[in-house]
């Protein structure tokens, strides 16, 4: 199926992303980096678009639909917190065991679909739930004396998949919401309306409050500039993805992201995580999974 090869191809994207942005962190700080994403993906997304409407001139899309963009403007709100969170992370429990913490986004998701959406699980998934979240327990207890840090990283990591959770649905409304004939075409669209808002509020705030931070950004265009098109390229496989998919499925598919990110963090970071650490991302994937076939 066409959604599950646009996952498959998010999910080493997203990883090359994540990468280039960790880098970012020490000059331009954690919502500096975030801005990374955006801003310098802002271009490649618009040409992603353009592709997309010149091989649907028949695409009719309802830019007055409202459930359009409080899904966009949702989703990319909890985006960028989502973002952050993920690369302070990163720094505190390492890029592999990060990672592996975003990727509550799937019980949490399902945990704030039935309490707030009214959603309905079946007992296989509830069961995924519980396996997923003590995986995540034994997978955040810190392997240092540095408790309070480890806590804090995993803390952090539950927090990325908590906003991205919200992200991923408000994504898949708005692609509905605005022409659910064509689907790719809407997906590019609302990657387009949420980068340039995401641009518009980060850099704007970075301009107040942090304005080395954003001289950082802007400084280091070059290196941005990687970590933008394979932000705005991974941006486009999930938007396509789930206006295809219910985001459950979807993100169940992009665990593949786990042992890719896991190799990373070995290659690059010399990150060796421990026994523990890598039976504790197996059970939580293997929570992940149930909670979405389930």
């Amino acid at each position: 199926m066409l959604w599950i090869l646009i996952t498959a191809a998010a999910a080493p994207l997203q990883v090359a992303r994540n990468v280039m942005q960790r880098g970012l962190v020490g000059d331009a700080g954690p919502w500096g980096a975030t801005l990374v994403r955006f801003l310098f993906g802002l271009p490649f997304s618009m040409a992603m678009f353009a592709l997309a409407a010149t091989l649907t001139p028949d695409a009719h899309p309802d830019p007055t639909a409202v459930r359009f963009w409080i899904g966009v403007l949702a989703g990319a709100t909890a985006q960028i917190g989502a973002t952050a969170a993920l690369l302070l992370a990163m720094h505190r429990s390492g890029f592999a065991v990060a990672s592996v913490m975003q990727q509550s986004s799937l019980p949490l998701g399902a945990l704030m679909g039935w309490a707030v959406l009214g959603d309905q699980l079946s007992p296989p998934a509830w069961a995924g739930v519980a396996i997923a979240t003590a995986g995540l327990a034994v997978l955040s207890w810190p392997k240092t004396a540095d408790v309070r840090g480890g806590l804090a990283g995993a803390a952090l990591g539950l927090a990325s998949g908590a906003a991205f959770a919200v992200s991923l649905n408000g994504y898949r409304q708005a692609g509905l919401a605005l022409d659910p004939d064509h689907p790719l075409y809407s997906a590019m669209a609302g990657v387009v309306v949420a980068q340039t808002y995401q641009t518009l509020l980060l850099g704007g705030i970075l301009a107040v409050v942090r304005p080395a931070a954003l001289k950082a950004v802007l400084a280091g265009w070059r290196q941005s500039l990687g970590a933008g098109f394979f932000g705005s390229a991974a941006s486009a496989c999930w938007f396509g993805a789930l206006a295809l998919a219910p985001a459950g499925p979807v993100r169940a598919v992009g665990v593949i992201e786990t042992p890719i990110s896991a190799a990373v963090g070995h290659r690059l970071f010399r990150e060796r995580p421990s026994l523990r650490q890598w039976i504790g991302g197996a059970v939580t994937t293997v929570g992940v999974l149930l909670t979405a076939l389930g």
